[in-house]
């Protein structure tokens, strides 16, 4: 930040007990983007806050239980930058862009940082997958990040053990860019800084943390660091998933959002859960990271469980997640053992199954929430 005196101000904020992301940044809103005031201005002008700021007793007694906090913060924020670190702001020109694109009010209000700033600019990819992940995963991220690194795209990476540590590594080894989202707080990652002290002053890789600058590491801290790690890429790679755990999670809630999810296609003896995955409307890859066309969720709803009716219907919602399909076009990808007007009927049957007629003909789709806007200049 240009202004170092604000820095106190937006820890203070950023960390307010029992206030959610979203409640802070519509807060963050009406003080920087509507009523253009700086964070130090607004914790001064007490008598403001209830009228100018529509905020209840219960928010003013926790701005003001927070507020007492501001010089704990002002030294906190003057260790920070001693030792080399960097707090950027969610309104702040350096912030990543596809970080509050894909999380919109969710997105931190605040990131901590240490080494090039630049790479959250750059086109980016995320690798993701298990932590006892098999040799071939390895291989796979491997491959990913060559590729990435050739094509002068960050790698994205949660420094746990596997494939996320597989994923770094090889950035590095391929003169690439990454980042490394921590499951805990910046000033906590002394020994790992000092492993990547050359990369990081070469400006090929940035440490990022989300959390309180001392936090220690926790499973919590871990689950929470994962959304982040998914939002700050603009593409997801899946090496190897089980069907629970953080990659599972995260595959998931990113399908929901409409993300753009990479799966490895395993080999058949493969215990894993990356075939459903697939199932669920994510993307099949290849071992170099090429889409598999033609891969119909038919296929992979026959290699899980056979063509039941039930099956195939979960099929069709997929196809219908995705694109406005008419029922011959349904039936021609999806093989279900019933008429067109047998499949209408069924399709009634489901609230969030709508019609939309084009060319006249009628088309179903599955209706999906609004998005929500968010973008701070």
């Amino acid at each position: 930040m240009k202004q170092h005196t604000e820095i106190p101000y937006w820890i203070t904020l950023a960390h307010l007990p029992k206030w959610g992301t979203e409640k802070i940044n519509r807060l963050v809103v009406k003080i920087v983007h509507d009523n253009q005031m700086s964070l130090e201005t607004f914790f001064h002008s007490e008598s403001e806050w209830k009228d100018k700021f529509a905020l209840s007793d219960t928010d003013i007694l926790d701005l003001q239980n927070a507020k007492s906090e501001l010089p704990n913060n002002a030294f906190l924020a003057e260790d920070l930058l001693s030792q080399g670190f960097e707090v950027v702001p969610i309104n702040a020109p350096e912030y990543s862009k596809t970080l509050k694109s894909n999380l919109k009010l969710k997105a931190p209000t605040i990131i901590y940082v240490k080494g090039n700033k630049q790479i959250m600019q750059e086109n980016s990819i995320a690798i993701v997958g298990s932590r006892d992940a098999d040799d071939i995963s390895l291989q796979f991220t491997d491959n990913i990040a060559k590729k990435a690194s050739q094509q002068f795209k960050v790698v994205v990476s949660g420094f746990a053990k596997g494939v996320d540590k597989q994923a770094l590594d090889s950035a590095i080894q391929y003169k690439g860019q990454s980042i490394i989202v921590l499951p805990q707080g910046i000033m906590t990652f002394g020994s790992g800084i000092k492993k990547y002290y050359k990369e990081i002053i070469k400006g090929d890789v940035l440490v990022l943390s989300t959390f309180h600058p001392k936090s220690v590491w926790s499973a919590g801290l871990a689950m929470a660091r994962n959304p982040i790690i998914y939002a700050l890429a603009t593409e997801i790679y899946v090496a190897q998933s089980s069907e629970s755990g953080g990659t599972w999670a995260g595959v998931v809630d990113g399908l929901k959002k409409g993300r753009t999810i990479l799966v490895r296609k395993p080999n058949q003896d493969e215990k894993n859960a990356n075939l459903i995955l697939i199932k669920k409307g994510a993307k099949a890859v290849d071992f170099e990271g090429n889409i598999i066309e033609n891969e119909e969720v038919t296929e992979i709803t026959q290699k899980l469980n056979g063509t039941s009716e039930k099956n195939g219907i979960e099929a069709v919602i997929i196809l219908l997640e995705k694109q406005a399909l008419t029922l011959k076009e349904i039936l021609e990808k999806v093989q279900l053992n019933m008429s067109d007007k047998e499949l209408a009927k069924k399709l009634k049957s489901f609230s969030n199954i709508q019609t939309v007629k084009k060319s006249n003909t009628i088309h179903y789709f599955v209706k999906q929430d609004s998005p929500t806007l968010f973008a701070i200049k």
